[in-house]
């Protein structure tokens, strides 16, 4: 899984946003919030493959949360961002 080029990470008046930029992403014109935890995830994986485990494995690095937590968090967020469009 990838996050497709174009998206950003911006902090909009204190708040995490996704905002698609240049001409693939013409279609795109919401804002994606993200919380804290989001926001961090996305920053680390950008750019890179991924996977669920992977972002589960930022999670347990990051935040006192057992495997099975963080890997089903992960899912769920992947899913969400696929869905959304920003991921592939």
């Amino acid at each position: 899984m990838r996050i497709k080029e174009g998206f950003i990470l911006r902090s909009i008046c204190g708040q995490n946003v996704i905002s698609g930029e240049g001409a693939a992403n013409v279609n795109f014109s919401k804002l994606v919030s993200l919380n804290e935890t989001a926001a961090l995830l996305f920053s680390k994986v950008s750019g890179t493959d991924f996977t669920p485990e992977t972002m589960a494995d930022i999670l347990i690095s990051e935040y006192e949360v057992d495997y099975d937590t963080a890997l089903a968090d992960s899912k769920a967020l992947c899913d969400q961002w696929v869905e959304i469009g920003i991921a592939e």
